[in-house]
């Protein structure tokens, strides 16, 4: 019943938005709107950025599901600005107000856990430290997320397809090479780029 709660109050603050920003919004608009009461709110959520990062975490792990593998991640990413179009209001509301900051967490977070998966795929095999690993992942999440924040701030107008076509082109086999310089079993050799 808990995730269930959770949902619908995920729900009333995505339909508030609608009509209203968010600085505007109250935890009593959102347990009206929900048919909750205001104590039944503070049960789930401490306030409402708690609830819009839960609402973006979950949005996440929907967006995400089965896409974390190297012949998946395009598709996984187009499902990451896919989600972010569906949500486009309560996206573009929270990024214009005061917790912008938990847009691009919640980016960050979404395209590392795909992008942490594609590395440790294609790192079967191959000494790599976890330390080197992460490194790499982190890396293209910076560069993702970047443009997916400049996308955003852009209106969200430039069709999704076309960004991860492009950037598939940029980056095919890279994340391989970038292993291959990371193998902890050969000499140091780093700084010869």
């Amino acid at each position: 019943m808990s995730q269930t709660t959770k949902r619908a109050l995920a729900a009333s603050l995505k339909h508030l938005l609608l009509q209203k920003p968010l600085d505007k919004i109250t935890i009593g608009d959102i347990a009206e709107d929900c048919g909750i009461s205001r104590m039944t709110f503070y049960y789930h959520f401490r306030d409402i950025y708690d609830l819009v990062e839960w609402t973006c975490v979950e949005e996440a792990g929907r967006a995400l599901a089965g896409k974390k593998t190297y012949d998946t991640w395009q598709q996984g990413f187009l499902q990451i600005f896919e989600a972010v179009l569906q949500n486009k209001p309560f996206i573009q509301n929270v990024y214009h107000s005061v917790s912008r900051e938990q847009v691009e967490r919640y980016l960050y977070h979404l395209t590392y856990d795909l992008l942490i998966g594609v590395v440790e795929e294609r790192a079967e095999g191959i000494p790599v430290s976890e330390e080197d690993k992460e490194f790499i992942a982190n890396f293209y999440k910076f560069a993702f997320v970047g443009l997916m924040l400049d996308w955003i701030r852009k209106g969200m107008r430039e069709d999704p397809e076309r960004i991860v076509g492009r950037l598939s082109t940029l980056i095919h086999g890279d994340i391989s090479r970038a292993l291959e310089k990371y193998r902890t079993d050969r000499a140091p050799s780093r700084d010869r780029d």
